[in-house]
């Protein structure tokens, strides 16, 4: 799968092209877009990480999408939905919806956006029954954008981050939401986050 995934009024999520690189290593090494991870990236890291998520998403159709303004096409982050890696603590063929952009774009609601396009195209096109997401529990920006898109918080869930080290253990609890099917057309069907 190539090319455009979703639109939305004010952008395109798309697959990465050659372009985007620059911008994929500046959120990926950017200490406050990056402070809930436990590293930066550098230079060829990030573009070992771009070059394996392009390939993923043009294998697969899952991954972490660019997420480009619709008016210039000019990237600004990144928002995907991916299948996770993390058994036993989450079980094979779970879809975790995951986001990260660019400081100078924060507090525009483009995630907010993005993430809610996403959502409709997991739940009609991929015919996912549940979408989830987690975050650091102290991750509140995250944390907001998961319950405006309409994501429950399940506390049974919450679980320990088996790849973040024992050098940087406030990083470790992860809060859990998810978003079924069901509840979802139920929101669209009370004309919640259209």
């Amino acid at each position: 799968m190539n090319g455009v995934i979703v639109t939305t009024e004010r952008l395109t999520v798309r697959n990465w092209a050659e372009t985007d690189r620059d911008l994929f290593h500046e959120i990926n090494s950017d200490p406050e877009v990056m402070a809930y991870f436990p590293f930066r990236r550098t230079r060829p890291q990030s573009d070992a990480l771009f070059d394996r998520i392009r390939s993923t998403i043009g294998e697969t159709g899952y991954g972490f999408f660019a997420i480009a303004l619709s008016h210039d096409d000019r990237p600004i982050g990144f928002c995907g939905l991916a299948r996770t890696d993390l058994e036993p603590v989450l079980p094979d063929g779970t879809v975790e919806i995951g986001w990260r952009l660019a400081r100078p774009h924060w507090g525009k609601g483009y995630v907010t956006e993005a993430a809610t396009g996403l959502i409709r195209h997991g739940f009609t096109t991929c015919g996912l029954e549940e979408i989830v997401a987690f975050a650091v529990k102290d991750n509140a920006r995250s944390i907001a954008v998961m319950e405006r898109i309409g994501m429950a918080a399940d506390p049974a869930r919450d679980f320990d981050h088996p790849r973040v080290p024992a050098t940087h253990p406030h990083l470790v609890r992860h809060a859990f939401y998810a978003i079924r099917r069901a509840a979802w057309r139920q929101r669209m069907a009370a004309g919640i986050g259209r």
